[in-house]
């Protein structure tokens, strides 16, 4: 048993509003400068959409990520030592300008500086590249919100699966719908961009789990934009390097949330410490498409088991970090209550980034009543026109998760590497809270009922509260478990002794070797 820290995070897609703080407030610390300004370390996607870059889902473009062989190994799909070499002058895995867009800034100059003339002065596009006019073809969040669109929600590589019939139905302009999907770098436990790169810039930190690119042994193969399958390392075109999401580790030190989850607005993060099992990573990253989800949450192990808090000791995880762990919101949400998942599974990175998936819009199940029915029932109950009432029976909910907006093909597509039946039960659970929240403040549903659902989901009204109080009324304590820093430490992890049973400070018991 190899246990380990990791800082691990959770977004919650029912609360993201799309206002793109997160966004801005990353883009405003690190990516203002010369080379990074197409870089969004932290981006809000609407799904169904392209995403950006466009159609990064789609690793029959871009390569991205592990494959597993008839060996039952694993395989770096578009990146290692054979295929670098193979493509080490020309890689067609790439994402080109056009697939993120070309930087751009406006003229203004023009219209002060403009001599007299019939016509108005324009502030023509300028390309921040090459600094010539340009036409504009793509900006940031081109596809922002126009999910419905032809160009767009329909080139969405997760609809592949979804019959013309489903598909259309969910572009009707009365019943269109999407959600958004904020994205950051995972910092994966089996990341692809730390086995792709020649250079062996790429590490991962033994502290907090925290990957990170060293810019001085960077030498610019970008086999890490290849290998990373959500397209989180990006190249600086003005230093020659490689960039990627820091996860804010300076303001994690001094005891800050990162610069995107403390300034968002529909306060949908969390970020907590998880502490996991390392001896199962090759294993469980091999593991057959439908069993990955499940092996996945079975890496992260209880904080509080006496056994597990022993062996984290042992390999050198300060108390405190395992009083964080055992504080963590993270944990709550993908191991306690089983409602977190992670983002396309499939591409076996094992990451470390979880989601609770949205709850769609319409989740009730609407019956057609006459004017003798509508009499007796509470005004609340009625939605939308006094035609229709919410019908609260638990077989009526289930099925209308079944028959969601979304169709679930769609949805675990995304989430669960295509199990439809563990989207359904982490969808239940979200349904399950909010039908005890409408029994406990508004007591129009029947208690056993309320009991049964619950039952259901294998939730409890203790429960049930306690994943009230921290989706809504959490604090920001509550919602950010920071572990401490411990700068001793990190001096300490600076030299290599060559001791076997020391540590390099990178989470490896030997010094990690370079090459491709």
């Amino acid at each position: 048993m190899d246990i380990r820290a990791q800082v691990s995070m959770v977004f919650h897609l029912d609360k993201c509003i799309g206002c793109h703080t997160c966004s801005i407030a990353c883009k405003n610390i690190w990516t203002d400068r010369k080379g990074v300004e197409y870089q969004w370390w932290n981006n809000v996607e609407t799904k169904p959409g392209t995403g950006y870059p466009g159609k990064w889902e789609d690793q029959d473009i871009y390569k991205g990520g592990w494959e597993r062989g008839g060996d039952g190994k694993i395989h770096l799909k578009g990146a290692g030592k054979g295929k670098g070499l193979a493509n080490i002058f020309h890689n067609p895995y790439l994402p080109s300008v056009e697939d993120y867009y070309e930087p751009f800034t406006y003229n203004y100059l023009n219209l002060i500086e403009a001599p007299p003339g019939d016509d108005q002065p324009t502030a023509r596009p300028v390309s921040l590249i090459t600094g010539e006019p340009m036409d504009v073809q793509m900006g940031p969040n081109w596809d922002d919100d126009l999910s419905g669109t032809p160009d767009y929600a329909r080139n969405d590589p997760n609809l592949k699966k979804l019959s013309p019939a489903e598909q259309e139905a969910m572009f009707q302009l009365e019943r269109m719908a999407f959600f958004y999907l904020p994205r950051i770098c995972n910092h994966c436990l089996n990341p692809g961009c730390v086995a792709s790169c020649p250079s062996g810039a790429i590490y991962k930190r033994g502290e907090d789990g925290v990957v990170l690119i060293n810019q001085e042994v960077c030498r610019a193969w970008r086999m890490c934009v290849t290998a990373c399958p959500y397209k989180k390392s990006y190249y600086n075109w003005h230093t020659g390097k490689s960039e990627k999401c820091i996860l804010c580790y300076p303001r994690m030190e001094a005891g800050y949330a990162p610069a995107c989850m403390h300034s968002c607005v529909g306060r949908i993060r969390y970020l907590g410490v998880m502490l996991y099992d390392a001896d199962k990573i090759e294993k469980t990253a091999s593991l057959p498409e439908n069993e990955l989800v499940n092996g996945h949450l079975d890496i992260i192990q209880d904080p509080f088991d006496p056994e597990v808090i022993e062996a984290a000791k042992k390999n050198g995880v300060p108390d405190s970090t395992i009083k964080a762990a055992q504080m963590s919101p993270t944990y709550k949400f993908v191991k306690e209550w089983g409602m977190a998942l992670p983002l396309h599974a499939e591409f076996r990175t094992l990451p470390m980034l979880f989601y609770v998936p949205p709850l769609l819009p319409v989740m009730a199940s609407v019956t057609e009543t006459d004017g003798a029915q509508k009499s007796k029932l509470n005004p609340i109950a009625k939605t939308w026109t006094d035609n229709w009432l919410y019908d609260t029976s638990t077989e009526e909910l289930w099925g209308t998760i079944e028959q969601s907006r979304f169709p679930l093909k769609y949805m675990a597509s995304m989430f669960t590497a295509g199990d439809e039946k563990a989207m359904a039960e982490r969808l239940k659970k979200l349904m399950a809270v909010r039908i005890y929240r409408r029994w406990k403040t508004v007591g129009d549903i029947d208690e056993a009922k309320v009991n049964q659902v619950l039952k259901d989901t294998k939730l409890t009204h203790e429960s049930a509260e306690a994943i009230y109080y921290l989706t809504s009324l959490a604090k920001f304590n509550d919602r950010f478990v920071v572990p401490p820093a411990h700068r001793e430490q990190a001096i300490e992890m600076l030299e290599f002794t060559g001791d076997v049973k020391g540590s390099t400070g990178f989470g490896f018991r030997q010094k990690p070797e370079r090459g491709m």
